[in-house]
């Protein structure tokens, strides 16, 4: 199960998010996501559990939790909505009569 935390200290890296949900179970991965040009985190990452019992436990006790002094918001990962790309987005305008 993927697991969405937010409300990431700037300080905390993937290792301290790994180590922190390790208390409830197996973590595969876990991920601070980081800005790509400056590196610097935005604040949230994602941790993936196997266990989907395990996974749930982590977000029941992780919920509200505070880790480098923030409070984190713990929930299951939504899938993303489709992205659109700006184009035939429905609003071409026609030009009419021009004459």
């Amino acid at each position: 199960m993927r697991i969405f935390v937010g409300g990431i200290s700037y300080s905390t890296n993937s290792d301290g998010l790994r180590t922190l949900f390790a208390q409830a179970g197996e973590v595969t991965e876990a991920t601070v996501v980081e800005d790509k040009y400056s590196g610097q985190s935005k604040g949230f990452g994602f941790v993936e559990m196997p266990n989907a019992a395990e996974a749930q436990a982590a977000v029941g006790q992780f919920n509200g939790y505070s880790l480098d002094g923030r409070p984190l918001t713990v929930n299951e990962a939504k899938p993303r909505e489709p992205r659109s790309n700006g184009y035939g987005s429905g609003s071409g305008g026609g030009g009419g009569n021009r004459w």
